[in-house]
């Protein structure tokens, strides 16, 4: 397994991370034994970043991990590097509240992510999405005291804009961002991406697959439960979902002239991004997760990147990332 910086502060991680979120919520059900397996796998293929967020289920995706953890042999369990998100308020009927960034909440989620991972520290910590009623300086000092402390390793931010993360790497080193990045996502290269670079700070890209939208494997007629995220995302219904479809039929004729799949030619183009950038997949199972791998032995060329570029241009996708009220979240500059 290849590795990557996390930027200039951060450690040099495995070339793809494995995004654990869908193993608890959002995608539908998920098999508890299968998802300890993928994650025990993943382990013994070389990965070592595991991402997660203390808010992915209230707290069942993190304990999952901690149980995978716990589970692994002991060389496997100390190569784990951990990515913990926080800040989400849930309510008991899976509702959300908006995000908290106030310096002791931060300290309060971070003694709860500890307990339920069963770990004595926390690698990357970054707060979900930007609070807008706390500076972004509050929130980045509080998990500063944390790295002090002892309690987290580096400092990571999501989902926020260029001047946000200039403002937070003013307050301390900064080692990585997550953000959505893919072939149909790629609104960080006009600002974000130049700006994470000039800083020294690297990308964790979710969303490589646009939540199996360009994996390969969607099709139109599938049906979603109302809990599965994509029954209410703008790029899975009606036109919107026709028109993207076509654009993965497109890329499925470059991937098999290449003799690879559709899923590994997108997580390869991403990949192909940059040093700086490692791509998180969200593999639930052992078959999945194989098939994401895979990416690691594709090359693509010029030719091929130009051969991808006219198959899905940027700004070609139909239907934002996430629903409207979801969307004034994204970016917010604070």
């Amino acid at each position: 397994m290849r590795t990557r910086p996390l930027g200039t502060t951060g450690p040099r991680v495995s070339a793809l991370g494995l995004g654990c979120m869908g193993m608890s919520a959002l995608y539908g059900e998920a098999d508890r034994a299968e998802s300890i397996a993928t994650i025990h796998a993943a382990l013994e293929a070389g990965v070592t970043l595991l991402d997660t967020g203390d808010f992915y289920a209230m707290g069942h995706n993190e304990m999952l991990i901690g149980e995978a953890l716990r589970a692994a042999p002991a060389a496997l369990r100390e190569q784990a590097l951990t990515s913990v998100k926080f800040g989400a308020l849930r309510d008991p009927d899976g509702g959300w509240s908006g995000y908290d960034g106030r310096p002791a909440a931060v300290r309060n989620f971070a003694a709860y992510s500890l307990q339920r991972l069963g770990v004595d520290h926390i690698d990357v910590y970054r707060i979900a999405r930007l609070d807008p009623n706390v500076p972004i300086e509050e929130t980045v000092g509080a998990i500063a005291e944390l790295v002090e402390k002892g309690h987290v390793r580096h400092i990571g931010l999501s989902e926020v804009g260029a001047e946000t993360i200039r403002r937070a790497a003013a307050t301390a080193p900064i080692s990585d961002l997550q953000i959505e990045y893919s072939l149909i996502s790629r609104g960080i290269e006009d600002e974000v991406l130049p700006t994470t670079r000039e800083l020294g700070i690297g990308i964790t890209a979710y969303g490589v697959l646009s939540r199996g939208l360009i994996s390969g494997h969607f099709t139109a007629d599938r049906q979603l439960a109302p809990t599965d995220f994509r029954s209410m995302s703008p790029r899975f219904q009606g036109e919107n979902l026709q028109h993207n479809l076509s654009l993965v039929e497109a890329l499925r004729k470059i991937a098999e002239q290449k003799g690879v799949s559709v899923a590994q030619i997108a997580i390869a183009w991403v990949l192909s991004r940059g040093e700086d950038i490692v791509p998180l997949v969200g593999a639930r199972t052992r078959e999945r997760l194989a098939e994401a791998l895979g990416a690691l032995d594709v090359t693509l060329d010029d030719a091929d990147l130009a051969a991808i570029e006219q198959a899905v241009p940027a700004d070609a996708a139909a239907g934002d990332r996430y629903p409207a009220a979801q969307m004034s979240h994204l970016g917010t500059e604070r």
